[in-house]
């Protein structure tokens, strides 16, 4: 595993010394924030990296752990991925997945193993005193963020994971200098060969940790950003199954804009207005048509491509074909899990506000940039952007 200290090293400078006239300028939000990232971050990865070695030593079976028929869920962002994603990691004798906790506290077996250890002896001598402040703590802090739920111990998008090794797309949210990136947004073109192992070597040792440490047998995983590496993705997870979601670009595209650019805002103060529009566009245009070439050059029972419409209309026949399709095992009592999750995201209200005319877009526009992909679907393509302004339900 190598840490891609150049990069660090050019954030670091960059954020001190050359973000003017960039997004992320150094106002006083930005240096604060600078300045706790750079006590805690440099710290914690000292610690999981020695854990990492730890786990070499103390449990070293967990290289040759299968990751066996691992089910990554790829599509633009807010494409219904979240929705989804949650939802089977509810059948949790099925399935088990990276949490936000998993992500940035434990990602090591050997951290695993120790939180299990104290976990197990909170339980049994202190009435899970622990494990009831934890939670308390989740909902005051996480809890508070409204455009899309977060919490350490629910399943979150394991892109992240990249940040152990400062080599991924996420790692822009903080650090938004695009010129000094990788081209993460084509990983599968835009990559060297050494430079796409180097980073999925590092990911499949992150899943087969997980999966050594919890015993779990099938992983699931959403990650729009690996409908850009999906042939980098085959290529290390070949007993893969991929299910592709397709949102149409008229409310994926507005939202998807006006995500990124709140994510960003939490950790920077680029000024007014919405910025990173050619990036979005050029990203979600290569991420319907790449993985969607794909997936049509390599037809296999393995993949499916799938509507948000569909997903959101019924679920239950979507999900349990493709527990079928897929070769997962029956999960008795699935439609209840699936009740209560939609339950869940109906009454969850994102702050998620945007306006089409502010973003610089106008309905013959999007028809426009993604004709391929409406003629492809069959998305309505309305007579109008629906109403100028909205809030949506998280997806």
């Amino acid at each position: 595993m190598k840490y891609n200290f150049r990069l660090f090293w050019r954030t670091f400078y960059r954020s001190f010394f050359a973000s003017k006239n960039t997004p992320a300028r150094l106002t006083k939000k930005r240096f604060i924030f600078l300045i706790l990232f750079y006590l805690v971050w440099p710290l914690g990865s000292l610690i999981h990296w020695f854990c990492f070695a730890l786990d070499d030593i103390l449990f070293p079976a967990y290289k040759n752990h299968p990751v066996e028929k691992p089910l990554f869920i790829l599509g633009n962002f807010r494409s219904g991925s979240t929705f989804l994603h949650r939802l089977l990691s509810r059948d949790d004798e099925t399935f088990t997945s990276l949490t936000t906790w998993d992500i940035y506290l434990t990602p090591s077996v050997t951290q695993k193993k120790i939180t299990q250890f104290i976990s197990k002896i909170d339980k049994k001598y202190f009435n899970n005193i622990l494990h009831r402040g934890l939670y308390a703590f989740d909902r005051a802090t996480l809890g508070k963020i409204k455009i899309h739920p977060i919490s350490f111990f629910q399943p979150e998008e394991d892109e992240n994971i990249h940040m152990h090794i400062w080599d991924g797309y996420f790692v822009t949210f903080l650090f938004p200098f695009m010129d000094e990136f990788p081209d993460y947004i084509h990983f599968d073109e835009a990559l060297s060969p050494e430079h796409k192992k180097r980073i999925m070597t590092f990911y499949r040792s992150m899943l087969q940790r997980h999966m050594y440490a919890t015993g779990k047998k099938h992983f699931v995983a959403k990650n729009p950003a690996f409908s850009a590496k999906i042939e980098t993705l085959v290529e290390f997870f070949p007993d893969a199954r991929i299910l592709y979601l397709a949102r149409n670009p008229l409310d994926m595209l507005p939202s998807t804009i006006s995500w990124i650019n709140y994510a960003r805002r939490q950790f920077t103060e680029p000024g007014e207005g919405y910025f990173y529009i050619d990036e979005i566009l050029e990203m979600t245009k290569h991420w319907y048509v790449h993985p969607l070439e794909y997936l049509d050059a390599h037809p296999s029972p393995r993949y499916l491509v799938l509507k948000y419409d569909d997903l959101i209309q019924r679920p239950e026949a979507v999900i349990r074909g493709f527990y079928e399709q897929f070769g997962y095992p029956d999960k008795p009592g699935l439609d209840g899990i699936i009740d209560q999750a939609v339950k869940e995201t109906m009454t969850f209200r994102s702050d998620h506000n945007y306006s089409y005319e502010k973003m610089g877009f106008n309905h013959e526009d999007i028809v426009r940039h993604y004709a391929d992909v409406f003629a492809r679907f069959e998305f309505e393509t309305r007579e109008e952007l629906m109403p100028v302004q909205r809030v949506e339900l998280d997806r």
